[in-house]
């Protein structure tokens, strides 16, 4: 049987969708405010027997930090996919990455010991690789928390709770997805970047980063979970785009004009002081941060070679093609604020 975990974010809910029409046998984890009809929902979009397939799922309430709810997700287990997480740039939400980010996945790790899972695969990000060369690739290493956001930093930290999992001999293979592009969620990076074009809030920096399809993460994962591969690492980048080329995918998907206001590091700055101050008076989650705005303003190239050699033939989504199926899910009014 199947666990996974973090099953109603963008992620969790494309793999349960593939695992379902493979007739896998699978478990979900979800939190308590978590939306479980919304991956009905998606199912719903992506097939005419969305029903039959969302009902192979057994949903099991759980929080990664409560262990009496984890033991029973547990139960008959053999693979684990980790997809859950939480993401915030805002540094005053430090302890509460770190707790769900680290010690999360720790106790996920633990239970695969304590159970013996067969195998488990771990979603960390490409804000965990090292970027002190022009290509940047699986080689790369860490090069300490100065200039890393929190979310950087918790990601990393639960990297190395995996990484003690495989020491304690359990193997395990970990993704470093570049920025995931994937309809339905509108919190996610297409949701954000979505909304910001069409409230007319364009802007770019001379930043560059990488992307990839929410398919192309999840099909890499089931591949790499069958095969005999384990205690290896993959970045998952189709393309690195700038800021500014982004803007006109989307603009261009969704035909309006691609208009964008460049932003200097100077500008992003004093957009950073402003969204400090705002986040105190309002008693919001900020935006931005100091880390943040240091990577908008990088041009980062990562390298897909280890993958592309590992899985022989296959083919990334391109990312025009991925942004625009995302624009169609958004336009039939299906899109969820989760």
């Amino acid at each position: 049987m199947i666990l996974v975990t973090g099953g109603t974010g963008l992620v969790g809910s494309h793999l349960l969708y593939q695992l379902a029409l493979k007739n896998k046998i699978i478990k979900a984890i979800y939190r308590s405010n978590s939306d479980v009809e919304h991956v009905r929902s998606l199912f719903k979009y992506y097939s005419k027997i969305s029903t039959k397939l969302f009902n192979k799922i057994k949903w099991v309430e759980a929080d990664l930090n409560n262990l009496p709810q984890l033991k029973i997700a547990f139960e008959g287990v053999s693979h684990v996919y980790h997809c859950a997480a939480y993401i915030s740039f805002d540094p005053s939400r430090n302890k509460k990455l770190r707790r769900i980010n680290i010690k999360g996945t720790a106790n996920i790790v633990n239970l695969c010991i304590i159970n013996k899972i067969k195998k488990l695969c771990h979603v960390s990000s490409i804000a965990t690789i090292g970027f002190d060369c022009e290509k940047i690739n699986e080689e790369n290493q860490w090069d300490g928390n100065k200039n890393k956001s929190e979310y950087s930093i918790s990601k990393y930290g639960a990297e190395m709770e995996v990484w003690r999992g495989t020491q304690e001999g359990i193997n395990s293979i970990i993704v470093n997805p570049g920025v995931i592009i994937g309809p339905g969620f509108s919190r996610s990076a297409y949701g954000v970047l979505h909304n910001m074009v069409k409230n007319k809030r364009r802007f770019h920096t001379k930043g560059k980063t990488g992307y990839i399809d929410v398919f192309d993460v999840v099909n890499s994962m089931i591949y790499l979970m069958n095969s005999k591969i384990s205690n290896e690492k993959y970045i998952l980048v189709n393309e690195n785009l700038s800021y500014k080329k982004v803007n006109t995918i989307i603009s261009n998907s969704m035909k309006i004009d691609n208009k964008s206001t460049y932003v200097s590091k100077f500008k992003l700055y004093f957009i950073l002081f402003f969204d400090l101050l705002i986040s105190k008076i309002l008693r919001r989650e900020r935006k931005l941060s100091k880390a943040l705005c240091n990577t908008l303003t990088k041009n980062y190239n990562y390298s897909s070679d280890k993958i592309k050699k590992t899985m022989h033939k296959f083919e990334f989504t391109s990312i025009i093609e991925s942004f625009e199926k995302s624009y169609q899910y958004y336009s039939q009014e299906k899109f969820s604020s989760k």
